[in-house]
């Protein structure tokens, strides 16, 4: 009889967690935040055929950390090759699956393609 009340007493926690990152995202959505680039990998993001060779195309995918939240950005299109420099500070606006942003001034569109709660930080003893 226990096992069913921490099992449900778990539910409801998780259930609570995730509306409560439900209404985070979404009160975030098309509002200006602050936020770092803290590393870039490339990632396959599809393939190209020429003639009886198909070769992977790579394309290169951020890590953006707000306060609360990492998210895992990439092109949508192989339109910008240049790397972004990690540890720059960015200025983002979410709306639906896709992160506007601006570094040095410069600004980019990319795809959100997954997201997480942002590590707490180290705590000091």
């Amino acid at each position: 009889m226990k096992t069913k009340t921490k099992t449900k007493t778990k539910t409801k926690t998780f259930l609570v967690m995730a509306v409560l990152a439900l209404s985070m995202t979404a009160t975030a959505k098309d509002k200006e935040m602050q936020g770092t680039i803290v590393s870039e990998n490339s990632v396959q993001c599809g393939s190209q055929a020429k003639g009886k060779k198909t070769s992977e195309l790579m394309c290169q995918e951020y890590v953006i950390r707000t306060a609360t939240t990492e998210y895992h950005v990439r092109q949508e299109k192989e339109a910008h090759r240049e790397m972004l420099p990690v540890n720059a500070p960015v200025e983002l606006t979410l709306s639906k699956d896709k992160m506007k942003f601006k570094v040095n001034g410069k600004g980019y569109e990319m795809l959100v393609v997954s997201e997480s709660a942002a590590p707490a930080p180290p705590a000091n003893h």
